[in-house]
Parts: structure tokens; sequence; C-alpha cells
């Protein structure tokens, strides 16, 4: 059996509970149709309007002095758990419609960052709700929160983004994949924590960019396959021009030619593509990353769409 680490973008969950529920049923019913085929499935993904809601909703009841502050790895925490009952059921509900037995399980994972990441002194994660930069200005007036302008959105809070270096509970999770289980894992990126000279650990505020975590629970995993399924059949360069290029299959040369170039948007494309990198140049199967949109990812994995990045040609 291949194993395949499925990340899922932000057009998977939509932006409140009610578009996530009806959401999740297609993302479920493209998971499933790769379940049939034999795959091993492991699905991460993103949290960024959902754990942003969590976190101001707590916010404004501490303000209020109706409930205690809740620090961002607890925020974290719970939308991994009602992201992933609504996956989890959701596949679930799919599969039995197939007549397929495999058990779904959701992992509330703990995602190792080294606490000295210099991504700690220049927050660039963004979360949460959109504002005006008047609004924006006026909430920095009022807390330590840092908010900055989204790609022409608005304002938005952002947050230390470190690099993702090991996975706590990676032996439950192979243990888990190992008995056939389709698992939700690394939700938002996962919950970031740091060791200790101790041995001990803890939460820290930071949010883990949820295709590099992805990229790492595929590598821990040794997984065959790495697929971010995005909003587009294929990356492209020179996006948006006339002269748009779809492209069918990169090298990892050529991908670090393309970044070099500046062709893939920062708060987009860009953190795919390195995440493919990242796992290609980890895994030791040759496994392949592609890119390609929700709804055709078998075809993806049957070599008839999508953007495939591989080691050499």
């Amino acid at each position: 059996m291949k194993r395949v680490v499925l990340a899922l973008g932000g057009n998977a969950l939509g932006n409140t509970p009610k578009e996530q529920l009806d959401r999740v049923k297609i993302t479920a019913d493209a998971i499933v149709k790769i379940v049939k085929q034999g795959y091993e499935v492991i699905v991460c993904h993103g949290n960024g309007p959902q754990v942003g809601m969590i976190n101001l909703a707590f916010d404004n009841q501490s303000k209020a002095g109706k409930s205690p502050y809740m620090d961002l790895p607890e925020c974290t925490a719970m939308s991994q758990g009602y992201i992933g009952y609504h996956l989890q059921q959701a596949i679930d509900q799919a599969l039995s419609k197939e007549n397929i037995s495999t058990p779904v399980v959701t992992m509330v994972t703990q995602i190792v960052v080294d606490k000295n990441d210099p991504a700690f002194s220049n927050p660039t994660k963004p979360i949460g709700s959109f504002y005006t930069e008047e609004e924006a200005k006026k909430l920095m007036q009022e807390s330590n929160d840092i908010y900055k302008e989204d790609a022409g959105r608005g304002w938005r809070k952002v947050v230390a983004s470190p690099k993702p270096i090991s996975i706590h509970e990676k032996e439950t999770l192979n243990t888990l994949i190992n008995s056939n289980h389709v698992v939700i894992a690394g939700g938002g990126g996962g919950i970031p924590i740091v060791y200790e000279n101790d041995n001990s650990y803890h939460g820290i505020s930071a949010v883990i960019d949820k295709d590099l975590a992805a990229a790492k629970i595929a590598e821990l995993v040794n997984a065959d396959l790495f697929v971010i399924m995005t909003a587009v059949d294929y990356v492209a360069i020179n996006f948006g021009k006339p002269n748009q290029v779809n492209l069918d299959e990169i090298t990892l040369e050529e991908a670090e030619k393309f970044i070099n170039e500046g062709q893939f948007a920062a708060g987009s494309m860009l953190p795919k593509v390195k995440a493919t990198i990242e796992f290609i140049k980890s895994n030791k199967n040759d496994g392949k990353a592609i890119i390609c949109s929700l709804e055709k990812a078998l075809e993806a994995l049957e070599g008839k769409i999508g953007t495939k990045i591989v080691k050499s040609k």
C-alpha cells in the first residue's frame, strides 16, 4: 500500500462552522476516493479563520471579565478538536456509504519547534479576522498584539511561525497508520511546543505553517506521496498574465529557480512549493509531491492533472 499525506487548503473548510459542515462533505468524498484505491491516508488541515475566531472570542470575553484569557496553544488545540470532529464524521460517513470499514481518528498533535527560532523575533503568520487599518491600529493600542496588512485583503493579527522540527506523538501516529486508520493529524500546523533541558515541554504562542507541518509529518511517516490540495489544478508561472504557463512537472532545481524569480505569491503558492521541496529533500523513498485542486486529487495521483515536483527528471 502506498502512503499519502494530504494537506487541505482553506477551500476545504470555509470560514464559518456552517460553511465548514457543508464543505467537509466535498472534502470527505475526495479523500474516500483515494482510500478506495488502497492508499494509506493521513489528512492535515489548516485552521487560520477557526483559531482566530476562537482566540478572539476568548479575548473579548476576558476583556469583559466573563472568562479567563486563553493562550494560543490551547486555542489551536480547540480548533484541532472541532475541525477534526467535522472531518472525522464526514469521512467516516462517506466511507460507510462505500461499505468501507476503515476507522477514522483525529489525533491532537503537538509539533516540536526550537524556542530560539528567529521567527519569534519577527511575527509574520496572519490569523483570525480581517480588519481595517483603523481597527487594527486601535487593537494594537489596546494590547501587545501585532497586526499587519495581508495581501491587500485587510489587516490581521500576526504571530511567530517557527519551523517544525518533529512530532511529539510520532510513534502513536505511525501505530495508527500501520493499523490501517485514516488519521487526521497536525491540524492547523500542530500545537507548537518546545523541549526544555530537563526533558519537560510546554506549548508556546505561535502558528506553524500547515503545509510545512504536513511536509514534516510526511517525512516522519515515510510517505510515498505528499499532496497539497488547493483551489487550482496546477501551479503556474506568470500567474494571471497573458503568458501564464501551467506546470505539469518540475524538478527541485526548477522549483527553487522559480522561487528565486519571485514567481509564487508569499501568501498563497510560495509556502506550498517550499513545503514540497522540504518533503522531497528529506524523503527516503524517492517520494513525489503534487499540488492540485481538492476535487481532482485522485486524478492527480493517477498522473492526469496537477503539478508534480520530483528530485530530477
